[in-house]
């Protein structure tokens, strides 16, 4: 029995309409109009294009990208293609463009980064072999999406397992790693290259196999400098339904000596907010430029409210017992960090109490070109 498809003649009618579409043809369709290739690294060097004949002015935005700033100008040729050319250092970076005050990613390039709010189109430059992508064995990123008890709604977080981990043997240690204020769950995993720096970890013997949790560090909307919450919500989530799904949806051990948990920015400060009172529960914690929020009172700034989180925390802080688990206590920041005087009064505060603190100052400020180099730094520290 013949059967008639009318959804084709649709769907062939409308290729045809936008084949005949000039703003179509000149994307590339149909072998006319200009061809554009964006971005495209070579040399160091990374051309940044966008067709848009009809615009005033275009812009370059990427906060890590050195030079870029507050924005770089793009340039028109005679066939409506805007473009940029910048020598980039081996990275990965965020970018989009301003078309006439318009905020757009990249049209020609599929590679994209989530942050809280919004997406960024990704570029990656290679020549640094520690995290480039390279022939070695290779884990998994999963998205994972689990169900909050404490938050009573569906959740997001990414899951990297080490090579070899599908194989189904043995257990693994785990390492809960979080992002700053403004990204997400994906931000680790994307333009942290989290992954690809394990996996190179990993095949070098220069780090343990492990399993690295990246999980949502926002439970709502967020602006900088508004009000705090009065429950810390992130916090129950981790503890009441990140952890207890982790130990029973994969093969961890969930003792101490084989829990680690670091984050960047607020995540560093998460980190302290979770590991010191839970310090029983980790062995390894790192604070990547960050420290606690409201150590160093600000000029002419409200009193704060509250007990302090020394005044908080003072029994875990004293208690003698809790200091020998505790295998690394690890800061670092750089030197032009907005947050470098928040980190040197944190670590001071903890080695009044007795703890063995290991700060690194570095050059550069708080950005991803740095949070990519700690997280190179710590994970070897893990597990050994």
């Amino acid at each position: 029995m013949t059967r008639h498809c009318p959804n084709l003649l649709v769907v062939a009618a409308a290729a045809t309409i936008l084949l005949l579409n000039p703003a179509v043809q000149a994307q590339g369709f149909g072998g006319r109009g200009p061809r554009v290739v964006s971005p495209e690294v070579a040399d160091g060097k990374v051309t940044f294009r966008i067709l848009a004949p009809e615009a005033k002015a275009v812009q370059l935005s990427g906060s890590d990208i050195p030079g870029v700033g507050g924005g770089a100008e793009l340039t028109k040729n005679d066939q409506g293609v805007w473009e940029a050319s910048l020598d980039v250092a081996p990275g990965c970076y965020r970018y989009n463009f301003n078309v006439d005050g318009v905020s757009v990613i990249d049209p020609r390039n599929p590679a994209t980064s989530e942050s809280n709010a919004n997406t960024w189109s990704l570029v990656a430059v290679p020549g640094a072999d520690w995290m480039d992508t390279r022939e070695v064995p290779h884990g998994a990123v999963a998205e994972v999406t689990y169900h909050s008890s404490s938050l009573n709604r569906f959740r997001r977080m990414h899951v990297y397992t080490p090579p070899g981990y599908e194989n189904g043997e043995g257990r693994f240690p785990v390492f809960y790693l979080l992002h700053g204020a403004s990204d997400s769950d994906n931000s680790w995993s994307t333009v942290g290259r989290a992954g690809f720096i394990l996996d190179n970890l990993i095949a070098t013997g220069k780090a343990k196999p492990m399993i690295v949790v990246m999980p949502a560090g926002h439970t709502g909307a967020f602006s900088f400098g508004g009000p705090r919450p009065t429950v810390d919500e992130f916090s129950e989530d981790f503890l009441k339904d990140i952890m207890p799904y982790v130990e029973s949806h994969y093969r961890v051990h969930a003792d101490r000596q084989h829990r680690a948990l670091a984050g960047l920015s607020m995540g560093g400060g998460q980190t302290l907010n979770i590991g010191i009172p839970h310090l029983d529960q980790f062995a390894y914690l790192g604070v990547y430029s960050s420290g606690i929020f409201g150590i160093i009172p600000r000029p002419n700034g409200p009193a704060p409210q509250g007990p302090t989180f020394e005044e908080q925390h003072r029994a875990v802080l004293d208690n003698a017992a809790l200091k020998p688990g505790l295998k690394l206590f690890w800061f670092a920041t750089g030197k032009d960090d907005f947050l470098i005087e928040t980190s040197r009064a944190t670590v001071a505060m903890f080695k009044k109490h007795g703890f063995n603190v290991a700060f690194k100052e570095t050059e550069g400020g708080h950005t991803w070109i740095n949070w990519r180099e700690y997280l190179n730094e710590f994970a070897p520290q893990l597990f050994q």
